[in-house]
């Protein structure tokens, strides 16, 4: 029987809490001005993300959550990073390549 969207919002939200919770069991090391960008783009790969991503393979996601799990991670890597905007067009730089 398939999930009901109000429930789906539901485990991702709870999914998203989880993330949280990794990042911040990580956060001193992604915060340490020893690793390179690269390293803690590959540690919050590894770590956080899976976690939140955890099932969602199997979950019929409306555009909404897909927005909610961008979002998400984008947040995390503005955490590490900081904000960066474009000097010529004012949005918010990518980060690292996908």
């Amino acid at each position: 029987m398939g999930k009901t969207l109000n429930s789906i919002q539901k485990e991702i939200k709870s999914h998203m809490k989880s993330g949280n919770d990794c990042y911040h069991s990580v956060q001193n090391l992604l915060s340490c001005s020893l690793l390179s960008k690269n390293i803690k783009i590959e540690i919050q790969r590894t770590t956080i993300l899976p976690i939140v991503l955890y099932g969602c393979e199997k979950l019929l996601l409306t555009m909404r959550e897909k927005h909610r799990l961008r979002v998400y991670k984008n947040r995390v890597l503005r955490r590490i990073f900081g904000p960066k905007r474009g000097k010529v067009i004012g949005k918010w730089r990518k980060l690292h390549n996908e």
